[in-house]
């Protein structure tokens, strides 16, 4: 057995040389490598999410905008919507106007077309009462002319 713990302790004298070769090689990547490589790593990362949140902000402040647009558009239709309401309001009354204008013309018209009518009726009866009569004279006479 101790020729075994002789042997091991030779075997662990000859590997502290690696170990020791091993532990420094660690540092020194971990310094010299590693450490700028995340460094590098960490700023991208950075930036990666920098841009996304700005990325983020950026709709979401186009979207606010997108919504006032919307409002804006929805109000200035509505805007015309009234405007061209009270247009065709006012042509309406405008039209309504006018027809009963025309209606009232019309109606005068008629009435005026109907007085004269009656006038030239009432004339022509008594034109047509007179020319009966002297027609009727006149075919008395002739009746009588002839029987005499």
């Amino acid at each position: 057995m101790d020729s075994t713990l002789n042997a091991l302790g030779g075997i662990l004298l000859r590997a502290l040389p690696t170990f020791f070769l091993v532990l420094f090689l660690h540092f020194y990547l971990k310094r010299i490598f590693f450490s700028p490589f995340n460094k590098i790593l960490k700023q991208r990362y950075d930036a990666t999410e920098g841009a996304r949140k700005a990325a983020e902000s950026s709709l979401a402040t186009a979207a606010e905008k997108a919504a006032k647009y919307e409002a804006a558009i929805r109000d200035a239709r509505s805007e015309v919507y009234k405007e061209h309401d009270a247009v065709r309001l006012q042509w309406r009354a405008e039209q309504t106007a006018k027809t009963a204008a025309a209606k009232a013309k019309a109606d005068a018209m008629t009435q005026e077309a109907r007085a004269t009518l009656a006038a030239q009726v009432a004339e022509a009866r008594q034109s047509l009462t007179t020319q009966s009569e002297s027609l009727a004279t006149e075919i008395a006479n002739n009746i009588l002319r002839r029987q005499a």
